[in-house]
């Protein structure tokens, strides 16, 4: 049953970043990620109540306490990295650097919960879905050639300081401005982080339950972090179109979690973040659907490998 959670949690997953990059198109993301966490906890107490697990609360132990509250803080973190990516950048880019978190989650789920199962099966997976995201990430380098042997026939032109222009060719995406790729490699960090101390966090504790309060941590962070860097003028304004999709992200954010957390309650961690990584497969499917975003020839290959890569971790 743990699977079709983790399928779940990557359905909706895949929901949330479209959604989030329509809903910070003209607002601060970490304004967004406040009030969207906002949305989640609300779902995550819904659920919460609908189980009858509250009384749950008062009996948690100190330890699960704190890694829940750990969890939290990873998430927060990964969250305000993960939603300043996707402002900066396309989806189809940011979302294999944040998915390469899998990684990471699958190393640590080995050192640190000692899930060292089919080893050997596991690793071409990972060098798989590392290729892959390197594929779909990483744009071919430009070239730089003097203004008198421009050639007409290639797109996007810049000029550069020392004179020339960087031509790159037709349906490749500028790599200036590449800031994103900072917040988008922090994102997979501290996701990984996330999946390994939530999975200690919810043990012997009820998921929607163990969900609601790492949300609660974040919703504090969240909005600690808007009070600290909201001083700008127009800092809070939130144009209708961007705060319903704000919303509507959160909603399919606090229904990714509460499978993804059901999930790791009964499934291994190095198995339950594979499957929700293939949320990467609906997010390019819906970049390119709903945001007609361009997905080169070199980008599906990579896409092919991740899922590749997933699929063989799974065996």
């Amino acid at each position: 049953m743990w699977m079709w959670f983790a399928f779940g949690s990557a359905l909706f997953a895949g929901l949330t970043a479209v959604l989030a990059k329509i809903g910070v198109r003209h607002t601060d993301s970490t304004l967004a990620t406040a009030i969207r966490t906002v949305v989640v906890l609300l779902a995550a107490w819904g659920m919460v109540l609908l189980v009858g697990a509250q009384g749950q609360l008062a009996t948690m132990s100190g330890t699960t306490l704190l890694f829940l509250v750990l969890s939290g803080l990873a998430t927060g973190a990964s969250w305000l990295c993960y939603f300043k990516a996707l402002q900066l950048g396309e989806v189809n880019k940011v979302a294999p650097v944040d998915r390469s978190s899998l990684v990471l989650t699958v190393l640590f789920a080995m050192v640190f919960l000692g899930e060292t199962t089919s080893l050997a099966t596991r690793l071409p997976g990972l060098a798989l879905i590392g290729v892959g995201t390197w594929l779909m990430a990483v744009p071919r380098r430009t070239v730089s050639v003097p203004d008198d042997r421009f050639a007409p026939e290639l797109s996007s032109r810049h000029r550069n300081s020392g004179g020339e222009r960087t031509i790159r060719a037709q349906g490749e995406p500028d790599v200036r401005g590449r800031s994103w790729w900072v917040y988008a490699l922090g994102s997979a960090v501290f996701a990984a982080l996330t999946a390994i101390l939530g999975k200690v966090g919810i043990t012997g504790v009820e998921s929607n339950l163990g969900t609601a309060v790492r949300t609660g941590v974040v919703l504090v962070m969240a909005w600690v972090m808007v009070a600290i860097t909201g001083r700008r003028p127009g800092r809070w304004r939130v144009p209708r179109r961007d705060l319903l999709f704000i919303v509507l992200s959160g909603l399919a954010t606090g229904t990714s979690w509460l499978c993804y957390f059901r999930a790791l309650q009964d499934g291994p961690a190095s198995l339950v973040a594979p499957i929700d990584k293939l949320s990467i497969v609906f997010t390019v499917g819906f970049s390119v659907l709903v945001l007609h975003e361009h997905l080169t020839r070199r980008a599906a290959l990579g896409l092919a490998l991740i899922v590749a890569g997933t699929m063989l971790m799974l065996v």
